[in-house]
C-alpha cells in the first residue's frame, strides 16, 4: 500500500473526491433561481471550509471505534492528529485520512438542496458542524471504523457465517445519511413561496451540466480510490467500469420515463439520472458484476425520476431533489445488494441473511440520522432561525445573506 503507484493514486483519489463538493455546488446551483445561485453555492463551499477543519481536529478520531456498540471513537484521542502526523505510518495514515475528509464534506454538502432559496447562511454552518458531529462522524465510525454496521452479519448470524453489510463507498453512510437530513430540514424550514410543480424553474441549465459532469468525473475516485489499500489494487477495474456502466444505464432509465411521463426527455432529467446511478452504484461498485450493475442503474434511474413526484403528493419542499435521489437510489443501491452481490446475494447462491443485513443497515442510518437532524434544524429554527423572511426571499437571498449577485447584467459595469 506505500508503493509509489499506490500513493499516487491515494493522492489523485483524494483530489478527485475533494472535486467532487465544487460539482455539487454548479449542480445544485444551476437549479436554483438566478438570484440565489450564489448562496446556493456557498453552503457547499461553507461545508467543504468547515467539515475539512473538524475532521482534522476530530473527526477523522471519532470514525474509528473499538468495540462493536461504541457510539464513536474518542474526538481527544489524537487531536489535531499530532501523534498521527508524527508515527511511524504516518505517510499511510495521513492520506487515507484526507481521503476520508473528502466523503464528511461532500455528505454536508449534499443536504444543502433540500433547503435552495430559504436558508440563512449563518445557521446552515451551525447545523453542518452539529451534522458533522453528531451524525456523520459517528455513522462513519458505524460502516467502516468497527461499529455495529460494520459487525451486523457477526451480530446476528455468527462469525462462521461470513455474512457483512456491504457498503463500499457510503450507500449508507453517505446518501442515505444526507437524504434522511434533508427531508428533515426540508420538514422544519417548510416550502418556498410558491411552491409548486413547474413554476420554479432551473435558471442555467448548462451550469447543473457542468456539476453533473464534475461529480461523474470525481466518483471514480469516491469509488475506486480505496483500492490504494490493496497490494495490486486488484479491485479497481470491476469498480471503473461498474461506475460508468450504471451510470450510464441510470441516464437512459431517466429520460425514458421523461419521455413517457411528459413527452420530452430534458438535459437537466440526463443530468440527474447520472447523480441517481452515481449513487446506486456507490455501496455495490465493487459486489456487482457488471451486468446487475446496468440493472441496477436503468431502474435506479427510473425510480428516482418517479419518486421526485413525491415532495408534490406528500407537500414536502425538498427544492433539489435530495431526498429524490440520494435517499432513494441510496436505498435502492443498498437493498439491491441483498438480491444480486456476487456470491452472496439472495438471487445469486446465498440465503436470505445478506438481504437482511442490508434492509437493517439502511433504516437504522436512515432513523438516526432523521430524528437527529430534525432536532438540530428545529432547535435552530425557534432560537436563531434557520430560513430568510419572507421579504428577502422574494428579493433574492444572494443580496440578503451574501451582498452579491451571481450575475451582473447591468451594461455600465
Amino acid at each position: 500500500m506505500d508503493a509509489p503507484g499506490n500513493i499516487a493514486w491515494a493522492v489523485t483519489a483524494t483530489a478527485l473526491v475533494l472535486l467532487m463538493t465544487p460539482g455539487v455546488a454548479f449542480f445544485y446551483g444551476g437549479l436554483v433561481k438566478a438570484k440565489s445561485v450564489v448562496s446556493m453555492m456557498m453552503m457547499s463551499f461553507g461545508a467543504l471550509g468547515l467539515v475539512g477543519v473538524l475532521w482534522i481536529l476530530y473527526g477523522a478520531n471519532m470514525s474509528v471505534v473499538d468495540g462493536t456498540w461504541s457510539f464513536a471513537g474518542n474526538p481527544f484521542s489524537d487531536f489535531g492528529l499530532a501523534s498521527l502526523a508524527s508515527g511511524e505510518d504516518a505517510n499511510v495514515g495521513l492520506l487515507g485520512t484526507a481521503y476520508g475528509a473528502t466523503f464528511a464534506i461532500i455528505t454536508v454538502a449534499l443536504i444543502s438542496g433540500a433547503i435552495a432559496d430559504r436558508a440563512k447562511f449563518g445557521a446552515w454552518m451551525i447545523f453542518a458542524g452539529l451534522f458533522a458531529t453528531l451524525v456523520y462522524f459517528p455513522v462513519a465510525a458505524w460502516v467502516w471504523g468497527g461499529g455495529w454496521v460494520y459487525n451486523l452479519g457477526t451480530t446476528l448470524f455468527g462469525e462462521e457465517s461470513g455474512v457483512a453489510v456491504i457498503d463500499y463507498a457510503g450507500g449508507t453512510a453517505v446518501h442515505i445519511n444526507a437524504g434522511a437530513a434533508a427531508l428533515a430540514l426540508a420538514l422544519v424550514l417548510g416550502k418556498r413561496i410558491g411552491f409548486q410543480k413547474g413554476i420554479l424553474k432551473p435558471h442555467n441549465v448548462p451550469l447543473t451540466l457542468l456539476g453533473a459532469s464534475l461529480l461523474w468525473f470525481g466518483w471514480f475516485g469516491f469509488n475506486g480510490g480505496a483500492e490504494w489499500l490493496s497490494e495490486d489494487m486488484g479491485g479497481v477495474g470491476l469498480i471503473t467500469i461498474n461506475t460508468l456502466g450504471a451510470t450510464a444505464a441510470a441516464v437512459i432509465g431517466w429520460i425514458l420515463v421523461e419521455k413517457f411521463k411528459d413527452g420530452k426527455p430534458t438535459s437537466v432529467g440526463a443530468a440527474s439520472g447520472a447523480v441517481a446511478g452515481l449513487v446506486a452504484i456507490t455501496p455495490a461498485c465493487a459486489n456487482l458484476t457488471p451486468g446487475w450493475a446496468l440493472l441496477l442503474g436503468v431502474v435506479t434511474g427510473a425510480v428516482c425520476a418517479l419518486a421526485i413526484e413525491l415532495k408534490f403528493k406528500l407537500g414536502f419542499d425538498d427544492s433539489l431533489d435530495v431526498v429524490g435521489i440520494h435517499l432513494v437510489g441510496g436505498l435502492i443501491g443498498t437493498i439491491y445488494l441483498g438480491f444480486f452481490a456476487t456470491e452472496t446475494g439472495l438471487f445469486l447462491g446465498g440465503g436470505p441473511e445478506q438481504l437482511v443485513v442490508q434492509v437493517i443497515a439502511a433504516l437504522g442510518v436512515l432513523i438516526y440520522s432523521f430524528a437527529v437532524s430534525f432536532a438540530i434544524g428545529f432547535v435552530i429554527e425557534k432560537t436563531i432561525g434557520f430560513r430568510v423572511k419572507n421579504e428577502d426571499e422574494i428579493a433574492g437571498v444572494d443580496t440578503v445573506v451574501h451582498g452579491e449577485e451571481g450575475y451582473l447584467l447591468d451594461e455600465r459595469v
